[in-house]
């Protein structure tokens, strides 16, 4: 029989009797995300038990700041990722225009002011992409264009302005490397063995090599 819960889970606390938990604090992301260019893979959640009301199902909205539906970029975030409290991405459409003088979005307001103004001019970063099995921290803030590499962890508070290769640890604000959390030969089994990418009963049977340090039990996992 496979443990744990089904990938179409919503709320994975629901019905485990955790006393004085609001289920609804935790999301698997996937199964509430309703934007075409919000996308997010198996497992990911958010979890947010502090704000009154508890509604991390309202992630889209408020964790994933200055994105529309006529947004051109992507938010896309891999398997396995937990996301803390308070994080939120920022993406492109905060940007301004400040090779000028002035950085004021006057053609926002429309009433003739966007005729001075072309969109293209506008910062423009590309998607943000999350890999898989990272770990961003309470309250941190990922700036557009980012990619962060698989594995990774993001410390709490930090501001990502940067790509961050796998299995880095970041802090701070602009984020740098703190430590690299394995050597580069380890780093790159882990690549290879992609784990995250298993089917769901070969995960379930594995967790111990998975939150373990023998690479060679990984390796060998059927």
């Amino acid at each position: 029989m496979n443990k744990g819960p089904l990938p179409t889970t919503t709320y994975p606390f629901e019905g485990l009797g955790i006393p004085n938990l609001d289920h609804r604090g935790t999301v698997f992301l996937k199964n509430v995300i309703k934007r075409h260019n919000v996308i997010v893979g198996d497992y990911s959640y958010y979890s947010d038990h502090f704000s009154n009301p508890v509604c991390a199902e309202n992630f889209e909205n408020t964790n994933v700041l200055y994105h529309y539906d006529f947004s051109q970029d992507k938010l896309i975030i891999g398997k396995f990722c937990g996301i803390a409290a308070g994080a939120t991405f920022i993406m492109n459409n905060a940007n301004h225009k400040f090779d000028g003088f002035s950085s004021y979005p006057f053609f926002i307001f429309r009433r003739g002011w966007e005729e001075h103004f072309a969109m293209k001019s506008l910062p423009y970063k590309g998607d943000t992409v999350v890999g898989n099995d990272v770990w961003i921290g309470y309250g941190a803030t990922i700036m557009p264009g980012v990619t962060i590499g698989n594995g990774a962890i993001i410390a709490t508070k930090s501001v990502v302005t940067k790509d961050v290769p796998a299995y880095a640890i970041v802090g701070g604000n602009p984020a740098r490397i703190i430590r690299m959390r394995f050597d580069e030969k380890t780093i790159e089994t882990l690549q290879t063995i992609a784990w995250w990418d298993w089917p769901y009963e070969k995960i379930s049977r594995n967790i111990p090599a998975i939150i373990g340090t023998d690479l060679q039990a990984l390796q060998r996992a059927e």
